[in-house]
């Protein structure tokens, strides 16, 4: 499995892996622009077999709300909720709240349609330098580059009826259109930073092959089973449901 996939890590670079949502974040400063409000939808239909198919449950959070750059709330029990965008700068924010409360924080509850693929790995590293863990509860939303955030967890968690997704990314160069030489190199570039942080974080290959496959304006959808056997999270959904009910 390892060998087919750093061999389509090679291929890789043939395509352009574009996250859309990082597109309108770094094109911000075009006039007029709002990167917020896209008529992209939050919530992708699944690619299953080529077919657009809807997601397994809707989030409970409104898209107005999930299209906001993304906010902190630290909540009783050390629960540092994230909910919004992972708009640029929403790592340098993270970094300063930590600073700030740290030491109350125990988790971080993920609530995301994605965004910035460089601050969610930054997220991503600190979480896991300050030992935290992660979280995404029943019907909230972690797709796009969000799962990159949910990779740093000690500990990861989705509840039943979590929402966790992932497609093509690719790091955005504003409104300067790269060549194809360029796109092919930075496409590759990407796809090995984001597969080396994955196995660093302890994430088993195959989860990135899945994102490779889909294209950006489609989710791959976890199931339970995925998310365990590709250890994105290490309590499994019926261990996890039950802990709740204590």
């Amino acid at each position: 499995m390892r060998g087919a996939f750093f061999g389509l890590l090679a291929a890789a670079g043939a395509f352009l892996f574009v996250d859309i949502r990082e597109m309108s974040l770094e094109n911000a400063s075009l006039p007029g622009h709002d990167p917020m409000i896209t008529d992209a939808p939050v919530l992708p239909p699944a690619l299953t077999d080529g077919v657009p198919q809807a997601p397994p449950v809707e989030p409970e959070s409104a898209p107005e709300v999930l299209r906001q750059p993304m906010r902190f709330d630290l909540q009783p029990g050390g629960l540092l909720k994230a909910e919004g965008s992972i708009d640029l700068g929403a790592a340098d924010r993270f970094a300063a709240e930590i600073a700030a409360r740290g030491e109350y924080v125990k988790a971080v509850s993920l609530n995301s349609p994605g965004g910035s693929v460089e601050d969610a790995l930054a997220m991503s590293k600190l979480i896991r330098e300050k030992g935290l863990d992660t979280r995404v509860a029943t019907k909230a939303l972690c797709a796009s580059s969000c799962p990159l955030v949910f990779a740093g967890g000690v500990a990861r968690e989705a509840a039943e009826n979590a929402i966790l997704g992932v497609h093509q990314v690719f790091n955005g160069n504003g409104d300067q259109r790269p060549s194809p030489e360029q796109a092919m190199s930075e496409a590759q570039r990407t796809t090995a930073r984001i597969a080396r942080h994955l196995d660093e974080m302890g994430i088993a290959d195959g989860l990135w092959i899945h994102a490779l496959e889909t294209p950006p304006d489609r989710l791959y959808y976890l199931t339970p089973q995925e998310m365990a056997d590709f250890k994105l999270v290490t309590t499994p959904v019926a261990t996890a449901k039950k802990t709740v009910k204590k």
